[in-house]
C-alpha cells in the first residue's frame, strides 16, 4: 500500500502543476483542520484555487471532511494520509522549496 501512496504524491505533488501549493495545503491541514476560506487567507491563495486543490486531494483520499459538504466545514488528513504522513515528508523533502506563491 506505501508504494501506491508514494506513487499518487509524487504525481499529486510533483508531476502536476499545482503540487507545491497542494503541498502546502497538507502540511497546513496537519498543523490544525480549517476550511477553504481559512486555508486561502493563510496561505496567500485565492479562494478558488484552494478549492480545486482540495477538491483533488479529497477525490484521492487524502482528506476529508467529517462534518460533510456543509459550508464552512473544515477539512482534516484522512487516516490513510495520517498513518502514512512519512511518506509524504519523504517525497516533499524531494521537491523544491515553497515560495509562497500562487501556482
Amino acid at each position: 500500500m506505501s508504494a501506491a501512496l508514494r506513487q499518487l504524491l509524487w504525481f499529486l505533488l510533483a508531476g502536476t502543476r499545482g503540487g507545491l501549493n497542494r503541498a502546502r495545503i497538507i502540511e497546513a491541514l496537519r498543523a490544525r483542520p480549517r476550511n477553504a476560506n481559512q486555508l486561502g487567507n493563510d496561505l496567500g491563495l485565492d479562494y478558488r484555487t484552494i478549492r480545486h486543490h482540495l477538491h483533488l486531494l479529497e477525490r484521492n483520499g487524502l482528506l476529508k471532511r467529517p462534518a460533510g459538504p456543509a459550508y464552512a466545514a473544515p477539512y482534516f488528513l484522512s487516516e490513510y494520509l495520517e498513518a502514512n504522513y512519512q511518506i509524504f515528508e519523504e517525497v516533499r523533502r524531494k521537491l523544491p522549496p515553497s515560495k509562497g506563491g500562487s501556482e
